[in-house]
């Protein structure tokens, strides 16, 4: 009789669990068994000690009887130091493009290279050009010159009107008169 050390399903909808039990390999994956060694709870984190609980002895003395575990079940024992790690086979490669279509994306994905790269040259020119202009120290706006832009800019121009007109040189000519006087005084002492 071909004896397996196998996983046996059982859990919910989309809620597996499954039992590690040693079973006939003619009968169903969820059906009739002859040992129960284990669990495995794929939904518990993977360093969680909780996801693979086996009895090692069992197991141990059920592969020394000729039960062959399965692909999954020889993971787990390498993983918990029984056995061997089992060889995986290299995958097939008939999902992957033929020879022609790897061609055509090469030839795809060389030309996207060069559109990037002439699209990153003109940057770069610029970007040399930009300190070698930046190597004079460029005039920084005075303070009263950018007060009165935004002044300037917020609000058309107006012709003043002719009372305002005769009203400012009267303001204008009282604080020009202060700083004489101080400078007067300055002077006497």
């Amino acid at each position: 009789m071909p004896v397996r050390i196998r996983l046996s399903r059982s859990g919910a909808k989309k809620r597996p669990f499954y039992r590690i039990v040693v079973a006939d390999s003619r009968r169903a994956r969820d059906g009739k068994f002859i040992d129960q060694i284990g669990t495995y709870n794929p939904m518990l984190p993977k360093d969680s000690a909780d996801r693979v609980k086996m009895d090692l002895d069992k197991a141990k003395e059920w592969i020394a009887k000729g039960a062959k575990p399965s692909d999954r079940i020889s993971i787990f024992l390498s993983n918990l130091g029984v056995m061997e790690k089992p060889v995986i086979t290299e995958k097939t490669k008939k999902h992957l493009p033929k020879k022609k279509a790897q061609e055509r994306l090469a030839a795809a994905k060389e030309k996207e290279e060069a559109a990037k790269a002439a699209a990153e040259e003109p940057k770069a020119e610029e970007a040399e050009t930009k300190p070698a202009e930046d190597s004079q120290p460029a005039e920084e706006p005075k303070a009263e010159e950018v007060e009165a832009k935004p002044a300037e800019d917020s609000q058309p121009a107006e012709e003043p009107k002719a009372e305002e007109v005769e009203a400012k040189p009267a303001e204008d000519a009282q604080p020009a008169e202060e700083p004489k006087a101080e400078e007067a005084e300055a002077k006497k002492e």
